[in-house]
């Protein structure tokens, strides 16, 4: 049982150890300051707006893992002042100035990778102050100093401003130059404090002589004036008599004159009154001319408008009149083009009928005779003999009687005679028929029939040439 308290003990005292210690070690950052921290692993800045909290832990440096260094850092403004620093001008006069500027971190982690703590950051911060301003100063005469002391300090800013960024600092306004004055052993300031009073008291005398010296020479020429205006005075009243009479016949005539250039006005404006009303009249009728004009203008236009849609109506209706008699006489010819194909058709197939009867006697006769071949055949050319006759007689009464001009281009003599022959059968006339008809739906066509039916016989024979 003892050792089971004793080890309860010691577990409770472990606790509260592993408690109190952290909270003993932990840190809060002031509002007016940044603590840069240094691990073993990475820099971590605490503070107002840094994104990283206001607390952090402080283990010694010595802990193992946990153990931190830090650096504490202003956020707020800070002055750096330099008092009684010696300097020399451009002539290498001596003179003591004293400055005062005002900082801000404004990158603490570069601040303290810089810097060991904010006494070292302000110790370097004051060198980079001074060497500034021996730089500028150097390059300047004392006089032009003492009289540009505000451009000093928009200098002094400018030069540091750059440096500073390696630091994490930036300047809060301009460095200015609060004092300038002479070092213990030069008395160069107080000479030229003691130049410009000597030149101000000079100025000063020269102006009292000056205006001693002018206010005699004002009296002087004030009697003098006094004196010239009291002549002139007696001179323009003479004068002034005269005058007078001289302007109250001037101004009796210049009465005179007045009058008559007001009557010349008078009338001059009665005229132009006139000739405006005749100008005003003879714009009137031009614009009354021209609305009739314009009037009779539109009035021609519509008459013309009106013209021309009567002619477009009736070349409308023409056109359209001649397209229906087009139509019916391409109907009527249509109606007698079919009318003449069925005349022929009708006239070829009894013709057809009338050459078929021997024909189909001889086929019945055959079929009685049998199958005798060679007595058919005996029959069917005694036929052809005696139509062959027949034909042959009827053309050369035909031909004998006709004068005709027989042109047989292709084989003999006899065979164009038969191609004539042909031509005078009822399948002649069928297929002449067919052709003129044909013929007759052209334009060309219809031309040709005109031509051959419209010539007359040559020597009064009435013989045409085929």
């Amino acid at each position: 049982m003892l050792f089971i308290s004793i080890g309860i003990a010691i577990a409770v005292v472990a606790a509260i150890l592993l408690i109190a210690i952290p909270l003993f070690f932990r840190v809060v950052v002031s509002t007016n300051e940044v603590h840069i921290v240094q691990s073993a692993r990475k820099t971590l800045s605490y503070g107002k707006d840094t994104g990283n909290g206001n607390t952090y832990y402080e283990f010694p440096s010595w802990f193992p893992l946990i153990g931190v260094t830090k650096i504490v850092l202003p956020v707020s403004v800070f002055s750096i002042q330099i008092e009684g620093y010696e300097a020399y001008d451009l002539g290498r006069l001596p003179f003591v100035v004293d400055i005062t500027a005002f900082f801000r971190v404004n990158d603490s982690n570069l601040a303290a990778q810089r810097v060991r703590d904010f006494t070292d950051l302000h110790t370097q911060l004051e060198d980079i102050i001074q060497g500034s301003i021996r730089s500028i100063l150097s390059s300047r005469n004392l006089e032009d100093i003492l009289q540009v002391r505000s451009e000093l300090g928009d200098d002094f800013t400018e030069s540091v401003k750059e440096q500073l960024k390696n630091w994490g600092i930036e300047p809060v306004k301009n460095i200015e130059l609060m004092d300038i004055r002479d070092s213990k052993v030069s008395q160069v300031i107080a000479n030229i404090m003691n130049k410009k009073i000597s030149e101000i008291e000079k100025e000063s005398r020269i102006k009292v002589a000056n205006n001693k010296k002018e206010a005699q020479m004002a009296e002087i020429e004030a009697q003098q004036a006094t004196e010239v205006k009291q002549q002139e005075a007696n001179k323009t009243i003479g004068l002034k008599t005269v005058e007078n009479e001289r302007e109250v016949a001037i101004s009796r005539e210049q009465a005179n004159q007045a009058i008559k250039e007001q009557e010349k006005t008078t009338q001059e404006k009665t005229m132009e009154v006139l000739r405006v009303e005749k100008v005003k009249q003879a714009e009137i009728n031009k614009d009354a001319e021209i609305v009739k004009a314009e009037e009779e203008k539109k009035k021609i236009e519509l008459d013309a408008e009106a013209r021309k849609a009567a002619t477009i109506r009736s070349a409308e209706a023409d056109k359209e009149r001649q397209f229906l008699e087009a139509s019916a006489l391409l109907e009527m010819k249509d109606k007698e083009s079919q009318g003449i194909l069925k005349i022929g058709t009708a006239e070829a197939e009894s013709l057809k009928l009338k050459e078929l009867a021997p024909v189909t006697a001889q086929i019945t006769l055959a079929k009685e005779i049998g199958e005798n071949e060679g007595y058919q055949q005996y029959l069917v050319t005694i036929r052809q003999v005696e139509a062959n006759e027949k034909i042959g007689i009827e053309q050369a009464k035909a031909l004998a009687s006709a004068d005709m001009k027989i042109i047989a281009n292709g084989g003999d003599v006899q065979n164009g005679i038969s191609k004539v022959g042909e031509i005078l059968s009822s399948k002649g006339g069928m297929s002449m028929g067919a052709m003129l008809e044909g013929l007759a739906q052209t334009d060309i066509g219809k031309d040709l029939l005109k031509k051959f039916t419209t010539i007359k016989g040559q020597g009064g024979n009435g013989n045409k040439e085929a």
